[in-house]
C-alpha cells in the first residue's frame, strides 16, 4: 500500500478523530476554559501515544506561581542515528468564539458538510496539527519501517492564541530536549485550493505608545491660542513626519539589514493569480491600493516593514465647539517588521525620533508595552524549504508557489533559541474565517496536507 492509498483507506477513521478533539473548548484566553486547555493537551498525549511515538510528554509552563497552560512533547527516533532531526510545531489552543450568534452550528460540536469540517480549530491549528500523525503512519506503511526515516519531535503549545506569553521561556528551559536540525511549522496558510503554495516567512512586530504633553491644563485659545505649545499640533507634525514622499518609514536606521527581495521571489510572487480589485474589496472596500514606492501589494504586504498610526486622540471629542488648548495629545502605533530587523532596534530609532521632533515646551513621555516579536524568514534555497517544495508538489501534482505573511507569531522564537531553521508547510486557506464564526477546513486539502508530511520525512534525507 503506497501513501495516498493508506491516507485514503483511513481518511473516515482520521475525519472521526479530529471531530472528537474539535469538541473540546481549549480555548487559551478564557480562565474558565483552563481546563479544557488541559483536556486538549490530555487527548493529544493519548492521541500520539495511539500513533506510536515512544515519547510522549505534557510540558507545564509558567511558574508555580503564575502557572501558564500545558504544551505537549513527543518524539520518536530516527533508526538511524545519524539522521536530521525536525521539530514540528503546531497549537492546540483556539480562538475565542464570539460573535456566537453568528455561528450556523455550535462552535464545538464540529460537524461535516459536504468536503468541509465547521468547527472552532478545524483550520487554526488542531486540523493542520493532526495530518502530521496520520502522514507519519503512512509514510510508515508505505515503507514497511518501524521508525521514521528523521527524527520527529512534535511541539504543540498551549497558548499560542493568548500570545505564547510563556513560550519562549519553554523554549529556553527545554533547549536541550528540543535540539533539531529544522522547525517545521504548520500554522500557516496556501494561496488557494488550486494553487498550493509555501509560506517562506512572517512579518514582526513591535507597538508603541506616545503622549506629549503641554500647559498644566487646557488653555483659552482666544487667550493663549497660537501664543504657546499645541500638543496636538506637536503630534500630527511628528506622525506626519514618520514617512517621506515615497512612503517610506523615516526612522534613522529603519531599513539597515532588511533582507530585500530577490528577483526569483519577486518573479514567483507575479505569478500569483492576484486580483487587487478583489482584494481591495476585502480590505474594507478600500479605494485603492497605497504604500511604499517600488514594491507591489503583495510585496508591500509580506516583504516590506511598515509604521502604521493605531489610533491618536486628545483635546475636546464631545458634541458642539470647545475653543482650547488642549494640554496633552496620545497616539498608538505599530510597526510591521521583516527579515533582518530587530524589535529592540526600532524602539530604539522611534524613541529618538520622537525626542528629536518634539518642540520646545512639549514634553514627550514612549512607552513600549512588550518587547516585540521578531520575524522569521527561510530562503526559497535553502534545503529544507526545497525539500518541503518536493513534497508539496508530490501530494498536489502541479508546481508549489511561494507566498509570505503579513502576521506575527511564536516562529521566530523558536528559529532563534533553537537556531534552526523554519520550513512552513500546511494546507489552510484565506477563506477558513480562522478567528472568526464558521471556522471550517476542507477536508481534500488535510489529506494532501498528510501526504505532503509522508513524503517531506524522505525528501528530508534524499
Amino acid at each position: 500500500m503506497d501513501v495516498r492509498e493508506y491516507i485514503e483507506a483511513n481518511a473516515s477513521g482520521f475525519f472521526t478523530t479530529l471531530k472528537e478533539w474539535l469538541a473540546i473548548p481549549s480555548i487559551s484566553g478564557d480562565p474558565a476554559r483552563r481546563g479544557d486547555v488541559r483536556r486538549s493537551a490530555e487527548w493529544l498525549e493519548a492521541h500520539l501515544r495511539e500513533t506510536g511515538f515512544p515519547v510522549v510528554e505534557i510540558w507545564e509552563t509558567g511558574t508555580q506561581d503564575a502557572p501558564g497552560l500545558p504544551a505537549v512533547f513527543a518524539e520518536w527516533p530516527a533508526a538511524d542515528p545519524a539522521a536530521p532531526t525536525v521539530v514540528v510545531y503546531g497549537h492546540h489552543d483556539v480562538q475565542p468564539v464570539e460573535p456566537l450568534a453568528e455561528w450556523e452550528t455550535a462552535p464545538f460540536e464540529p460537524v461535516e458538510r459536504g468536503d468541509r469540517i465547521v468547527g472552532r480549530g478545524a483550520s487554526d491549528d488542531k486540523g493542520q496539527v493532526l495530518f502530521h500523525t496520520l502522514g507519519l503512519k503512512a509514510n510508515l506503511a508505505a515503507s514497511g519501517a518501524t521508525a521514521p526515516p528523521v527524527t520527529i519531535k512534535m511541539l504543540v503549545e498551549g497558548e499560542e492564541e493568548s500570545g505564547s506569553p510563556h513560550f519562549a521561556q519553554l523554549l529556553r528551559d527545554r533547549r536541550d530536549r528540543l535540539a533539531c536540525d529544522a522547525v517545521v511549522i504548520s500554522d500557516t496558510t496556501m494561496w488557494a485550493a488550486d494553487v498550493p503554495s509555501l509560506c517562506t516567512g512572517m512579518r514582526g512586530l513591535t507597538e508603541a505608545e506616545v503622549s506629549l504633553y503641554g500647559p498644566s491644563s487646557d488653555l483659552h485659545s482666544g487667550s493663549f491660542g497660537g501664543a504657546v505649545p499645541n500638543p496636538l499640533h506637536a503630534m500630527t507634525s511628528l506622525l506626519a513626519g514618520l514617512h517621506d514622499e515615497r512612503n517610506r518609514v523615516t526612522l534613522k536606521g529603519f531599513y539597515d539589514g532588511v533582507v530585500e527581495l530577490t528577483d526569483e521571489e519577486r518573479e514567483l510572487f507575479a505569478r500569483l493569480p492576484f486580483d487587487e480589485a478583489a482584494w481591495l474589496e476585502t480590505a474594507g472596500e478600500s479605494r485603492a491600493a497605497f504604500g511604499e514606492e517600488g514594491f507591489t501589494t503583495l510585496e508591500r504586504v509580506w516583504a516590506r516593514p511598515t509604521a502604521e498610526i493605531n489610533g491618536m486622540w486628545g483635546g475636546h471629542t464631545g458634541p458642539g465647539g470647545k475653543t482650547i488648548v488642549p494640554r496633552e495629545a496620545h497616539a498608538k502605533l505599530s510597526f510591521r517588521l521583516v527579515a533582518g530587523q530587530d524589535p529592540k532596534a526600532v524602539q530604539e530609532a522611534f524613541a529618538a525620533y520622537v525626542e528629536e521632533h518634539t518642540p520646545p515646551g512639549v514634553e514627550a513621555r514612549v512607552r513600549f508595552p512588550s518587547g516585540g516579536v521578531r520575524p522569521c524568514f527561510s530562503p526559497i534555497d535553502s534545503a529544507g524549504v526545497r525539500a518541503a517544495r518536493r513534497a508539496m508538489e508530490r501530494a498536489f501534482g502541479t508546481e508549489v508557489l511561494f507566498t509570505r505573511e503579513g502576521g506575527s507569531g511564536p516562529e521566530a522564537d523558536l528559529a532563534d533559541v533553537l537556531e534552526a531553521p523554519l520550513v512552513f508547510i500546511a494546507v489552510g486557506l484565506d477563506e477558513d474565517r480562522i478567528h472568526a464564526p464558521n471556522e471550517k477546513v476542507d477536508k481534500p486539502l488535510l489529506l494532501k496536507g498528510a501526504e505532503a508530511a509522508a513524503y517531506l520525512w524522505h525528501e528530508f534525507v534524499s
